[in-house]
């Protein structure tokens, strides 16, 4: 069957589109980040009190981790729904419960005055967060990248990337200014719920901009091409993410391991580094969150150009020099964290996260390239949430029981080690993405089984074991 390709975005849609994916992720990210950053100033005390600092510390994170639990349901359930019915319509309902839960944890009543049912309605609204971020993430990704032009999808599908630091540098900057203005008291107090209140006026900037964009060219294609085929009688694969775990789960399992040194790095440099600062080395607290914002800063700067470089040199490249460098750091990371110096944290800081973002650059466009239009939300959101339950999940937890056990970092910095073996290999293991065409026209191959498989329209062969060839 013959199809046209989607027609691609206008030079003025694009950006517009791209605009409203990284609003929508900066706000999704700063409420998930927020979070993290009071588990680890404040709400061992709020929520855990009684219990000794480190202990304390435990149990906020073990919260933390919950979130991440939820994950992979939400990508599941997003991912299904989102190659049904379209990318737009689950970016919405994702911003609204991340922004409703949040909103919540800042009107919580603490462990004095409800006593253990407060930490129960913190760990409820925690996994509410991280339902809506494990469908978040895949659909703010796939609608920049199929809206995109092909030779430049690295760099522009890298722009909801940086919603991650720019969520991180909203939440840390919101605290820092806070931890400035206010009494250690005042903070604890009532300082800490004014960064989960401000999330709802966030939420109603985010909506009315997502709002205000259009559905993937490539998924309205591809919707339609199905729709001609369930009229003349044809097969239509009716379950996404059966289909790609049965057709696709050699990559959904690369995708799981390149997210093992991306996620695992970046926890610890950037929530377990707060506790390591302020419990470890006696840095002050605004010191511990100003490394973090700064870091953050430069971190938004360098994914654009991370993602350019993959346009040019591949994904794959890119992704392993990241994947080599956070690896390499793990050791002068916390000697530099050691010295006690805020100069010497800055760097320390800054170095891990550009090395970061040489994975987390190019991710968005390599995960989105290897899997076929009708099952790319499930595709690329499994194997990216999936993994978050062994990596961003249990890394600050880890890393802090690691620093009780152990009284130092040598152990923290082989576990980060260990991640970017991993990652490597995973990533070695893959295929060069860079110039696969995301709009392909499906035939089914199997009627009996209603299988389809993907012939690409150009740029190499079909991202997937769907097709007989392989790269």
């Amino acid at each position: 069957m013959a199809t046209s390709s989607p027609h691609p975005s206008t030079p003025n849609s694009l950006p517009r589109i791209v605009v409203a994916s990284l609003i929508g992720t900066t706000i999704e990210w700063y409420d998930f980040f927020l979070y993290g950053s009071a588990a680890a100033l404040v709400f061992n005390k709020l929520f855990f009190p009684g219990s000794d600092p480190l202990v304390g510390t435990l149990l906020s994170f073990l919260t933390y981790a919950v979130g991440f639990a939820a994950r992979p349901l939400g990508a599941l359930v997003f991912g299904h729904y989102g190659d049904r019915l379209g990318r737009k319509r689950l970016l919405v309902v994702s911003l609204l419960m991340m922004g409703g839960a949040t909103c919540a944890i800042g009107l919580l009543p603490t462990h004095a005055s409800v006593g253990s049912l407060a930490p129960v309605l913190l760990t409820v609204l925690r996994l509410v967060q991280g339902f809506a971020l494990g469908g978040e993430w895949g659909g703010a990704v796939l609608l920049v990248s199929e809206h995109g032009d092909p030779r430049r999808r690295g760099f522009w599908a890298s722009w909801p990337q940086t919603g991650a630091p720019a969520g991180q540098l909203l939440a840390t900057g919101v605290l820092s200014a806070l931890t400035a203005v206010l009494s250690e008291g005042a903070f604890t107090a009532w300082g800490w719920r004014v960064p989960f209140l401000l999330s709802g006026l966030l939420v109603m900037a985010g909506l009315w901009i997502r709002l205000s964009v259009d559905e993937s060219p490539v998924f309205k294609a591809a919707s339609a091409q199905a729709e001609a085929r369930r009229h003349s009688g044809g097969a239509v694969e009716r379950t996404p993410l059966v289909a790609v775990l049965r057709d696709q789960w050699r990559e959904v399992l690369v995708a799981m391991g390149a997210r093992m040194a991306e996620n695992i790095s970046y926890y610890v440099i950037t929530a377990f580094v707060l506790v390591y600062a302020t419990e470890h080395t006696h840095l002050s607290k605004q010191s511990a969150l100003n490394a973090v914002l700064i870091g953050s800063a430069v971190h938004f700067a360098v994914i654009p150009a991370w993602g350019a470089l993959s346009d040019r040199v591949g994904r794959r490249p890119v992704y392993l020099l990241g994947a080599a460098g956070v690896g390499a750091w793990a050791f002068p990371f916390f000697a530099l964290a050691d010295t006690g110096s805020f100069a010497a944290l800055v760097v320390a800081v800054t170095v891990g996260l550009v090395c970061h973002g040489a994975m987390y650059a190019p991710q968005a466009a390599f995960f989105s390239e290897m899997f076929a239009t009708r099952v790319r939300y499930s595709g690329a959101s499994i194997g990216a949430q999936f993994s978050s339950v062994a990596a961003g999940a249990p890394a600050p937890l880890i890393a802090t029981a690691l620093l009780a056990d152990y009284g130092s970092a040598t152990p923290i910095a082989l576990y980060v080690i260990a991640a970017a073996a991993v990652t490597l290999v995973a990533v070695g293991c893959a295929h060069e993405t860079r110039h696969r065409a995301l709009h392909e026209p499906c035939e089914p191959s199997d009627p009996a089984e209603g299988r389809v498989t993907p012939s690409c329209s150009g740029g190499g062969p079909a991202p997937s074991s769907l097709t007989a060839e392989r790269r």
